[in-house]
């Protein structure tokens, strides 16, 4: 019997059992996005010198500062640790306004960055990731944007589960009208404050309070894609390639302790302590005591310490051992704020998914 279309759309395409890195396939650039990130990041430079030669004045800089604060906990709070690991819940007004405030850091609609991201965990660092790190550092960072998506990216990204999304009305309200909510949220009102309530000229209020702050809110996300994929340690399981980066973490309010959310992506914490360099974690936990957020989920200590023990790279500020420790190395003191930071702990190798 002959399927229908809808029986057909529904089967899983048909791709390669196992899935790994391909590194003879050769990614086709888009040069139309390369134009782009190169005028955007032309500006945002532009936008710094004004910055340094004191072209604008510190209202228009605090106002600047205070929009990369939104937008970034509307991606972390937001995007990634409610809609898409669903690890708490939010009341309405929470997510009308983690949902403006994801819309201000202008990475796409949450319903596209929240498919992207449960496909990155699903086919994380293989040809079904969108930002492979096994491609290299540029293309981890930014150049997976540069370039038409892997075949594997775009057929397995029609198999993730987006059902939660698709019911709700204020994710799909969103996706419909995301250009204009952007150009009204991250454009038009980030650039009109500064000039109807400081004085500041418009020009330079679009290359403080747009640009710049944008390019800098886009390579803080980035980072958790490359260098949180590439540079540290994985006191929690070494078979996952994301690492603890405490770099990463300072810049993106805590999303660097990757490996251990990539083990655990269900906790809201998105590492093991809450407490730490994890600014998302206690806001999410302030919102829990004002009423707009519950149900945080979280691992458990009994579980978090036999992942270590059983699978852990043997790093572990508390559970691992001094040979291991020691392998951690850095151009200086060990800080969170030394880029240098590294482990020489082998990273684990190539492993195919099903």
């Amino acid at each position: 019997m002959a399927m229908s279309h809808n029986q057909q759309d529904q089967q899983v395409p048909m791709i390669a059992r196992n899935i790994g890195t391909d590194y003879s396939y050769k990614h086709q650039i888009v040069w139309k996005n390369v134009i782009g990130f190169i005028i955007l990041h032309l500006f945002a430079s532009w936008g710094l010198i004004v910055l340094l030669t004191g072209g604008v004045g510190i209202k228009t800089f605090i106002w600047s500062c205070f929009l990369v604060y939104i937008m970034g906990e509307g991606v972390t709070t937001g995007a990634h640790r409610l809609f898409t690991h669903r690890t708490y819940k939010a009341t309405p007004l929470c997510k009308a306004f983690l949902l403006a405030m994801h819309t201000i850091a202008g990475q796409n609609s949450m319903f596209i960055w929240c498919r992207d991201h449960r496909l990155h965990h699903r086919y994380s660092d293989t040809d079904g990731d969108p930002h492979n790190s096994k491609r290299g550092f540029f293309f981890c960072h930014m150049g997976w944007l540069m370039h038409k998506k892997h075949p594997y990216v775009i057929e397995l990204g029609r198999t993730i589960d987006m059902s939660d999304l698709q019911a709700d009305w204020m994710v799909m309200f969103q996706k419909k009208y995301y250009y204009p909510l952007y150009i009204l949220l991250a454009i038009f009102i980030p650039v009109y404050v500064p000039v109807y309530f400081f004085g500041e000229h418009w020009w330079n209020s679009l290359l403080i309070a747009y640009f710049l702050r944008y390019v800098y809110s886009l390579h803080g996300t980035w980072l958790v894609n490359s260098v949180a994929h590439l540079y540290g340690t994985r006191p929690y399981d070494k078979n996952l390639h994301p690492v603890e980066s405490w770099f990463v973490s300072v810049i993106t309010f805590g999303e660097g302790w990757h490996n251990y959310h990539h083990a655990f992506p269900w906790d809201y914490k998105a590492a093991e302590l809450s407490n730490f360099i994890n600014h998302s974690a206690t806001f999410i936990e302030f919102l829990e005591k004002i009423g707009l957020a519950y149900d945080l989920k979280t691992a458990s200590p009994e579980m978090v310490s036999n992942r270590i023990v059983r699978t852990g790279d043997g790093s572990h500020y508390r559970l691992g051992d001094e040979e291991s420790r020691a392998a951690v190395t850095a151009w200086g003191p060990l800080h969170p704020l030394n880029p240098t930071y590294n482990s020489t702990l082998k990273p684990p190798e190539d492993k195919l998914k099903p």
